[in-house]
């Protein structure tokens, strides 16, 4: 059974290595055509963290302690790690093919908004930290009470009845950036949605011209006014209402981070890295729902 999924997962990568990946992954070098091909990296990655192994050096001694005779040109470590973070945008553009290909209900408009967070390093070194300095920076995570560095990542997904769920779009920023900036940009884009969110992407005029311009209604917990310390029993009820309809997306992202731990990121060192840690996983939890 493992084998047979193994074998399905190689031929989804070839596919669509073939078909759009190779754009991204092209060389122009006399090693365009080397012996571990970019399909068969791209397989182990992913393979691996099906398997809960979770950074580069364990997912390459999984590959090399259990399935060394289906990949004989397994590269040194050092050489395949290279390999990992210079195929970053072929994982990204494969995690935004199988992300468009999700079965969205073209009936059903309610989806719901929010971000959580991918830690490069923790509370005690998010000031010192430079790793993927390009790509991350220093931010809080309300949820979590806790400041981080590293990213965010930004997830629009559809409402279902009695499960998670489905991711629409997902999107990486820096750790700062806030989520009312990204939302606008992400609800920019589409149209005929209610969309479900918390109070940080409360915006009144916002939310007028979205409803205006894209047939977009947002929904957001009722924020307290200046001086006010109680909150009116309606108000109560509803944002009571609309939390539960947005609770989902925290199992999502729970969902997310057991199927992948894509919130662990503090062996990442390079942005090219983190991007391929991030879009592999993305890749992966597509692939779970296709399945």
């Amino acid at each position: 059974m493992r084998a047979t999924k193994l074998i399905e997962l190689y031929c989804a990568v070839c596919h669509h290595y073939n078909t759009t990946l190779v754009v991204e992954a092209q060389r122009l070098s006399n090693n365009f055509c080397p012996k571990f091909t970019d399909e068969e990296c791209m397989t182990t990655f992913i393979w691996g963290i099906a398997n809960q192994k979770f950074d580069v050096k364990k997912c390459y001694e999984f590959i090399k302690d259990f399935y060394e005779d289906w990949f004989p040109e397994l590269p040194s470590y050092q050489a395949y790690s290279n390999r990992i973070c210079k195929l970053s945008e072929a994982f990204k553009l494969l995690a935004g093919i199988l992300l468009s290909g999700l079965d969205l209900d073209p009936s059903h408009s309610d989806f719901v908004i929010d971000s959580m967070p991918i830690v490069v390093a923790g509370a005690k070194r998010s000031s010192r930290a430079v790793a993927a300095k390009e790509i991350c920076d220093k931010g809080y995570c309300a949820s979590k009470n806790m400041y981080y560095y590293g990213i965010k990542l930004h997830s629009l997904a559809q409402c279902r009845a009695g499960t998670i769920p489905l991711p629409f779009l997902m999107r990486p920023t820096k750790a700062s950036e806030n989520d009312l900036t990204v939302g606008k940009d992400i609800l920019g884009g589409v149209r005929n949605m209610n969309v479900y969110a918390d109070k940080c992407y409360k915006n009144k005029e916002w939310e007028d011209l979205l409803l205006a311009t894209n047939n977009i209604s947002v929904f957001t917990p009722v924020k307290l006014k200046k001086g006010q310390d109680k909150m009116f029993l309606m108000d109560r009820v509803y944002s009571a209402a609309v939390s539960k309809v947005r609770q989902p997306i925290e199992s999502l992202f729970n969902w997310i981070q057991e199927k992948t731990n894509i919130q662990a990121a503090s062996k990442v060192r390079s942005a090219a890295g983190l991007v391929s840690f991030v879009f592999a996983r993305i890749a992966f939890a597509c692939l779970c729902f296709y399945s």
